[in-house]
């Protein structure tokens, strides 16, 4: 491929709206520095920008094939390291990280990508999965990687695979009344769900029907979302970095987790309505064009990679913001690419890559091929 080529196909607008939240994210964690003093997290998150840029490129130049190849064994190690975090010491009563000495390594950041492969080497075989039997692979591929994570606990992260699998099913072409049909026996089945929760999900749950906006704070699982509203609200339209807002009583805006789950809301106390409508957009522009990667390319395989990664990233937008302003329960799930946190934003950063790499490659592919298109 020339110069001149590598410059026009490459997706700048994907790179773009990366670059720029990744960027907005630094702003917000900064102002959590300034505003709650617990630690200056700003400066590492630079460095953890720095080498997500690296994997960016790394993700870009790995050729896909090699990838798929890479997609059954790339699965098993992510559920060995799954298993491996519970033989770990637990943190806040949970086990979701292994220490690695410079940074603590979360497992279920790589079980995502690695289910995301594995499915779209498997959806990319056959038509099986147009028949009910042939659903049985995919879902169990679900299943496994999900228990696990929901005992570490992790409610937030699991929930993220059933989009991805319905996504990537419907893009494979998978008939659509089938999925509306296990999509209406998962809700018939939720009373069941809702037995198998600990008290603390349920009362996360039943925070959102039991909110108020004023008097003071709640000492249930209501605090978090109480106070994070209280933050969103307090930059106003422009925000404190543009109107000069003073954050004099620190206290009663105090935000557990500020910097990673509720991130959003610094953004919204630094720059306002106008920085959560750019977010917003920002992260629509990155689904559309990765959307149209997707539909670029003949590769099954390369076409289900980007749609798997694209509905990750949404979803994980979609449910991160929503819980703060208390539309969802509060699930303790960081913002893609604005979070602070060096596993999120390297394996975040090395599946955009993956999808800049479909983009740059998809002219590569072999012309004999049958091009991908959904089944009639």
């Amino acid at each position: 491929m020339t110069d001149a080529t590598w410059i026009q196909r490459t997706p700048w607008l994907l790179v773009g709206t990366a670059t720029l939240l990744c960027l907005l994210g630094l702003t917000a964690i900064a102002r959590g520095d300034e505003l709650y003093q617990l630690g200056q997290f700003a400066p590492r998150q630079q460095i953890w920008a720095v080498l997500g840029a690296g994997t960016l490129i790394a993700g870009a130049s790995l050729r896909v094939e090699r990838l798929k190849a890479l997609a059954g064994p790339l699965f098993a190690l992510s559920i060995v390291l799954l298993i491996a975090v519970f033989f770990t010491r637990a943190r806040n009563n949970s086990h979701r990280w292994i220490p690695l000495g410079l940074m603590d390594f979360q497992p279920s950041e790589l079980a995502k990508l690695a289910f995301i492969t594995m499915l779209g080497k498997h959806l990319s075989r056959g038509h099986s999965f147009r028949h009910w039997t042939g659903l049985l692979i995919p879902f169990a591929l679900m299943l496994l990687p999900c228990v696990l994570i929901l005992r570490e606990p992790d409610l937030g992260t699991s929930l993220l695979f059933v989009p991805v699998l319905f996504a990537m099913l419907f893009a494979a072409g998978a008939r659509l009344r089938h999925l509306l049909i296990v999509c209406l026996l998962g809700t018939l089945s939720s009373p069941l769900l809702w037995l198998q929760m600990s008290a603390e999900q349920k009362s996360r749950i039943v925070s959102v029907f039991t909110q108020r906006d004023s008097g003071e704070a709640p000492d249930d699982d209501g605090y978090h979302l109480h106070q994070a509203k209280r933050v969103l609200a307090r930059g106003g339209v422009f925000g404190s970095e543009l109107a000069g807002v003073p954050f004099e009583n620190r206290r009663a805006f105090r935000l557990p987790e500020s910097r990673t789950d509720f991130v959003f809301c610094l953004i919204g106390e630094r720059w306002g309505l106008i920085g959560c409508l750019t977010t917003l957009l920002l992260y629509a522009a990155l689904t559309g064009r990765g959307l149209l990667i997707a539909s670029g390319t003949r590769d099954p395989f390369n076409r289900l990679l980007v749609v798997g990664v694209v509905t990750l990233l949404g979803s994980q937008m979609v449910i991160n913001t929503a819980m703060t302003v208390g539309l969802l329960p509060i699930t303790g799930m960081t913002l893609p690419l604005v979070s602070y946190g060096g596993s999120s934003l390297l394996m975040t950063s090395f599946s955009l890559g993956l999808c800049i790499g479909v983009a740059l490659q998809s002219e590569t592919t072999d012309p004999g091929e049958e091009p991908f298109r959904f089944l009639s």
